[in-house]
């Protein structure tokens, strides 16, 4: 850590929890003191002392076309000079709105938010006004945002710092809140049997991306929309992370299932702060004005993160994007895998498309709990010697490592050259 973020990190703990806005990025989970960034360009990042990385976390997956990418830094511009903010209509909300229908199977209408956690609250408060019934199923090890009633054996920080749910969250609101294992599809039928009829809605991540990324088995997406049509269950796809990154309609695209409410963000926002939800017309038309069911927000729809979307999603529009993102995503995982093998690392690679998860596991894990025995300790290891060298991972193993198009063969290269440096430096018996 540099002379210039750390005394950052020591300013910024007097005035912010942690020094940090959200948690992960502490580095807890992988000692040490975090980083401070003052730039990006393309695939790299340069922290406030000059020093230059390879960036595979990609603020958290938004930036698919790297850092500062011309398009939506021009778009940002251009809004910026009309004004920042209306609180009223604007003209490219509609256009943003109109390409993400176009875009994603199950959506023919949507309502722009500020973050994943806001949609996936708005979604929930709609399934339950829809359908009459207040249970909520989710995934254990599926983080779907801060919402209360979603923090219960959640991913991503709350996987990374330990914590099995949070204080403040009622107990009255925990009891609604039904957690299954990932990829059990029996479990899910089971309970949909006893308890169908109170059951307003199931939400997961497609593919799980919050406990490192695990993978849906074949015909668990299948049999989770099968059950839910059944029993009059709204199936909520949350592809914050999935969505336009796994394919140009996200998940359920590439799996072909058809939700009844998707929720993102990340990618949509160009790197600009959003949120949405969507789904068919008949639950959408109940959300207020239109219906009965509120939902608000002053920066909804905000122009400079509307026009970073439509640079954005234009953008991966593009012939051939998506090839050539697969082909380095999988030249990226064929190298990590074969230096794990070559350097006796037990260390399993998921991936769906341009996410992915070196797991310090011996098996592939197919829900939280195997994902959960992956070694932490030889992750924070791993991590700190790659950072020293100069790539940029997530600073925790129950993270994704995201790829952009702005990823060169080289730098490519380079990260499985290091890595295989790393791992032949790292000892592998029964004490780290």
């Amino acid at each position: 850590m540099g002379a210039i973020s750390r005394r950052l990190f020591e300013q910024a703990r007097q005035v912010i929890p942690g020094g940090v806005n959200s948690p992960v990025r502490a580095f807890k989970a992988v000692g040490g003191e975090p980083l401070f960034f003052a730039r990006g360009k393309g695939a790299m990042l340069y922290d406030v002392d000059g020093n230059g990385y390879i960036d595979y976390v990609l603020s958290w997956g938004p930036l698919i076309l790297g850092h500062a990418h011309g398009e939506i830094v021009r778009a940002v511009q251009e809004a910026a000079s009309d004004g920042t903010s209306f609180g009223a209509p604007n003209p490219h909300e509609v256009d943003l709105a109109r390409l993400v229908v176009e875009a994603v199977p199950g959506i023919e209408k949507v309502r722009m938010v500020n973050s994943g956690t806001e949609a996936t609250l708005s979604a929930i408060r709609l399934a339950r006004g829809v359908t009459g019934r207040d249970l909520v199923v989710k995934m254990e090890g599926c983080y779907h945002g801060h919402v209360d009633a979603l923090l219960v054996k959640a991913g991503s920080g709350v996987a990374t710092l330990a914590i099995p749910g949070t204080p403040g969250v009622p107990a009255q609101v925990v009891a609604q809140t039904m957690v299954l294992p990932y990829n059990d599809l029996d479990a899910f039928a089971a309970l949909a049997h006893a308890r169908g009829k109170e059951i307003a809605c199931v939400i997961v991540e497609p593919v799980a991306a919050n406990m490192g990324v695990v993978p849906p088995k074949r015909g668990y997406l299948e049999g989770l929309r099968e059950i839910t049509a059944r029993h009059g269950i709204v199936l909520i796809f949350d592809e914050v992370i999935t969505g336009f990154r796994v394919a140009p309609g996200g998940a359920q695209e590439l799996y072909r299932i058809t939700p009844d409410l998707t929720t993102l963000g990340k990618i949509l926002g160009g790197g600009l702060p959003i949120g949405a939800y969507g789904g068919r017309e008949e639950i959408m038309d109940r959300v207020a004005p239109e219906g009965d069911v509120y939902q608000a927000g002053t920066l909804a729809g905000n122009p400079l993160a509307m026009k970073a979307g439509i640079a954005m999603l234009k953008s991966l529009k593009t012939p051939g994007f998506y090839d050539r993102l697969e082909a380095a995503s999988a030249r990226l995982a064929k190298g990590l895998t074969a230096i794990a093998e070559e350097t006796g690392t037990p260390a399993r690679l998921t991936r769906v498309g341009s996410l992915m998860t070196l797991f310090f596991v011996s098996r592939d894990p197919v829900d939280w709990a195997g994902a959960s025995q992956a070694d932490a300790r030889r992750y924070a290891a791993y991590f700190q010697r790659m950072l020293e060298r100069g790539i940029y991972l997530a600073p925790s193993q129950f993270e994704a490592m995201f790829l952009s198009a702005a990823h060169t063969d080289e730098q490519i290269d380079r990260t499985v050259a290091t890595a295989r440096d790393v791992l032949k430096g790292m000892r592998w018996g029964p004490q780290a």
